[in-house]
């Protein structure tokens, strides 16, 4: 298992915000803040989930039946639903040079740090996403190889 830093979600925005996105192409997708987006408390939420969508944010933000598990989730629980796409390639390489692991655009927490990771899995085509995503979450692909620290997994 490789060693990696363990950063706080302050840390991780700061450090997307300074140094990584102006880097990259369309950095918008990767801020979060959008029109109907729900914040909620971290530490005072219930269950903490990640809705992963295995591709880029412009195609999974327009997918309508994650736009409504995300608001029941969140309007109608304790619990909360934050959400994280897949990176285009010029991030995914700055994430990895860098060290910056796979986050969630509300609280910019690392994916490893939620209790839940759902992926919605739209078409066949996105399913080498999912690997991909969880090696940049720095969680283990093959569910053997994963502790109790580590989030379960589902996709459906």
């Amino acid at each position: 298992m490789r060693t990696h830093v363990r950063w706080e979600a302050a840390d991780l925005q700061q450090k997307l915000i300074r140094d990584i996105l102006p880097r990259v192409s369309k950095p918008a997708r990767y801020t979060g803040g959008e029109l109907n987006s729900i914040k909620k408390n971290w530490d005072s939420s219930g269950v903490k989930m990640l809705l992963a969508f295995p591709d880029v944010y412009e195609v999974g933000m327009s997918h309508v039946g994650s736009k409504i598990l995300y608001g029941l989730v969140n309007e109608k629980t304790n619990h909360l639903l934050e959400r994280c796409y897949a990176p285009w390639p010029d991030m995914e390489a700055i994430m990895r040079e860098e060290g910056i692991p796979l986050y969630s655009l509300e609280s910019f927490q690392p994916i490893e740090n939620f209790n839940i990771i759902g992926f919605s899995l739209q078409y066949e085509l996105s399913l080498t996403n999912v690997l991909n995503m969880l090696d940049l979450g720095r969680i283990p692909v093959l569910a053997k190889d994963r502790e109790a620290q580590h989030p379960i997994v589902i996709g459906g």
